[in-house]
């Protein structure tokens, strides 16, 4: 059998040969709508990729970009990896100083980077040794001359040389959003990319085909956009680009004007989108089996039953930095067609079933756990496109089993049908009294309570119980609750003993950069606290 390596190359081959007049919709920052072809990504790309080879880029360089959602973000996906480079996708929601340390571990070459974003830069330009910043112009102001400027590096006559690649060298680097330490650098092979691209386009996980519009509302720059961008590509689907505008009637615009069949964001982002929603049914005609992938921290069960109102399937997958990212995804065996409602909402609120190549395990006390809905384990999982170690941290290998497995730190229960339910992180477990709580638990039933917006429950020190849970709890506009009515309703899922001890309103709760609940700040806020009696 002929041996072709499995490369990024041939998906943008592909993309322009075969569907040059699907549509990339891309909102720019200033909301404008900017409208292009998959032959105009193919042709920008390659330009790119003849520009940067004209600059001196050599095999392995590492590219960086400081960019939102937008159709010049995809030109680097490809255009970089294409002449052998490797982008590397900064969290633009970092600190500063955080910033610097990334782009000069991972020795960063050369930065792309929007106009908009250069105020940003400024604040740790000093800290880094990018040998060239190239603007992406977006305000219709000339680049300053201390930059170049990103049009006219396409403006090459020159065809880019494809690199010889191997399905195994590096293409793309994200780093770890740093809740525990330092971000550390993952690397994503061709391979990995390719193979991941594939599973997340199968029915029974994301289903992207050349049927569908996508709109990508995560961040590109972290994990890849969990791989969409690179499975829209290689399906030939119209893409829609949200920029950095993620405020809930211009999503809910877009969806509508641009017919969006598929879409992901964190929680936070669509529990904004349903009450907006719900305010106004009337107002979006939303295309029919629209799908909404939500990742990033645990979605509560009435997002499913609020979104299925409208005739919008929420899918929950699950996944990390380290595995590419998708790892499992939430949707149901045919047998539970004759489950009754809230049986199947159980199961939807889940995370999941593996991806196709993707093993996975649960251990507990240094065994594999019993698949039996109930036993808890930390999950651990390994396959063709999950990462093997960190970039240049080999004192991280630890993460790693000897055999290879991924210790991921999400404590999880396995039902007998092979369901994944992510409980929590190991380090935000309640024990209280000896016995374990789980805050993921407690925090989607609170979001229930049609009085709150959001919620967060941490473990504070117990002088009788060691731990018991704190619940800090954020209040739609306009709302209020009772401690007393809150404890009466998840009375009726959770045994008394689970129950928060105490309730606290605030006015927002702390997140990181890619929009999970950061406990480690409410932990430390709260350490101090003092217990009623």
């Amino acid at each position: 059998m002929m041996q072709c390596g499995l490369t990024l190359t041939s998906f943008l081959e592909r993309a322009g040969k075969l569907f040059p007049k699907v549509e990339i919709v891309s909102r720019h920052p200033d909301n404008s709508i900017h409208r292009c072809t998959y032959s105009d990504l193919y042709r920008r790309a390659r330009a790119l990729g003849a520009g940067l080879q004209q600059a001196g880029i050599q095999k392995g360089d590492r590219v960086a970009t400081l960019m939102w959602n937008h159709s010049s973000h995809l030109e680097a996906y490809f255009g970089i990896p294409v002449v052998g480079g490797v982008i590397h996708t900064l969290n633009l929601r970092l600190h500063p100083d955080e910033l610097a340390y990334i782009a000069n571990h991972a020795e960063d070459r050369w930065l792309i980077i929007d106009d908009v974003l250069l105020p940003l830069f400024e604040k740790f330009a000093e800290k880094v040794k990018f040998e060239r910043v190239i603007v992406v112009p977006f305000g219709g102001c000339p680049v300053a001359s201390k930059y170049e400027d990103y049009e006219s590096l396409l403006q090459t006559d020159a065809a880019p040389v494809y690199a010889k690649l191997d399905e195994n060298d590096a293409v793309a680097m994200c780093y770890t959003s740093g809740t525990t330490g330092k971000p550390k650098g993952v690397v994503y092979s061709h391979r990995a990319i390719v193979l991941h691209s594939l599973s997340a386009s199968l029915p029974d996980n994301f289903a992207i085909s050349r049927m569908d519009s996508v709109m990508p509302a995560m961040s590109m720059f972290h994990a890849n956009a969990w791989g969409v961008p690179h499975a829209a590509v290689m399906n030939g689907s119209k893409l829609v680009f949200p920029g950095p505008n993620l405020q809930p009637e211009a999503l809910l615009d877009l969806l509508s004007v641009e017919r969006v069949t598929a879409t992901g964001a964190v929680p936070t982002v669509w529990l904004g989108v349903i009450d907006c929603l719900e305010r106004d049914p009337g107002r979006w005609k939303l295309m029919e089996g629209l799908r909404i992938f939500v990742a990033g921290s645990a979605a509560p069960e009435s997002l499913f039953r609020r979104f299925d109102k409208f005739g919008v399937t929420v899918i929950q997958p699950w996944g990390m930095t380290e595995t590419t990212p998708i790892a499992t995804t939430c949707t149901l065996k045919p047998e539970m067609a004759s489950w009754s409602e809230d049986r199947k909402y159980e199961v939807r609120a889940k995370q999941g079933l593996p991806s196709p190549l993707v093993e996975m395990r649960a251990v507990g006390d240094d065994c594999e756990i019993p698949w039996d809905g109930v036993t808890f384990g930390e999950l651990q999982v390994r396959g063709p496109f999950i990462a093997a170690s960190y970039y240049n941290l080999p004192a991280e290998q630890s993460k790693w089993t000897p055999d290879g497995w991924l210790r991921t730190g999400d404590v999880v229960t396995i039902d007998p049908e092979g369901y994944v339910k992510i409980t929590d992180r190991t380090k935000d477990l309640i024990k209280s009294g000896g016995e374990w709580i789980s805050s993921v638990d407690l925090e989607n039933a609170l979001v229930g309570h049609p009085a709150i917006r959001e919620a967060a429950v941490i473990a504070v020190p117990h002088l009788k119980w060691q731990e018991r849970p704190l619940a800090c709890v954020v209040l739609k506009n306009g709302s209020q609750v009772s401690k007393e009515e809150l404890r009466a309703f998840l009375c009726q899922r959770f045994a008394k003993w689970q129950l928060p001890d105490d309730f606290v309103v605030v006015d927002e709760l702390p997140h990181t950069s890619t929009g999970k609940l950061l406990k480690s700040q409410l932990r430390q806020r709260f350490q101090d606290w003092s217990w009623a009696d």
